[in-house]
């Protein structure tokens, strides 16, 4: 996945074994479920460091209880390594904030 402007496949999409995220058609989506408005706000802070960080801005909705992410690369019309990389450091923001993601789960 070193081809960072490549849309990728389903199944290369799956392979990255992303367990908080879901693909919604051209898209990596995930709820993570805060419990608290400041620990969303933190949340959403550290994503969007990373963000910047990276270049590559995702989409979020911040509301009491939960922080909605959704990524996409937007130059292709699909999901890229970029995504990819970004959904790993988002998820690992709400790991060490104790924050477990309600994508997978519902």
């Amino acid at each position: 996945m070193s081809d960072s402007k490549r849309k990728l496949s389903p199944s290369e999409i799956a392979d990255a074994g992303l367990a908080d995220w879901q693909q919604v058609e051209e898209t990596l989506t995930a709820r993570f479920l805060t419990k608290k408005f400041a620990t969303g706000l933190e949340l959403v802070n550290r994503i969007g460091a990373s963000a910047e960080d990276a270049n590559h801005h995702p989409d979020l909705t911040l509301t009491y209880p939960e922080v909605g992410v959704t990524l996409s690369s937007h130059d292709v019309g699909g999901i890229t390594s970029r995504d990819i990389d970004l959904a790993r450091i988002i998820s690992g923001h709400a790991e060490d904030l104790g924050v477990r993601s309600g994508s997978a789960d519902g």
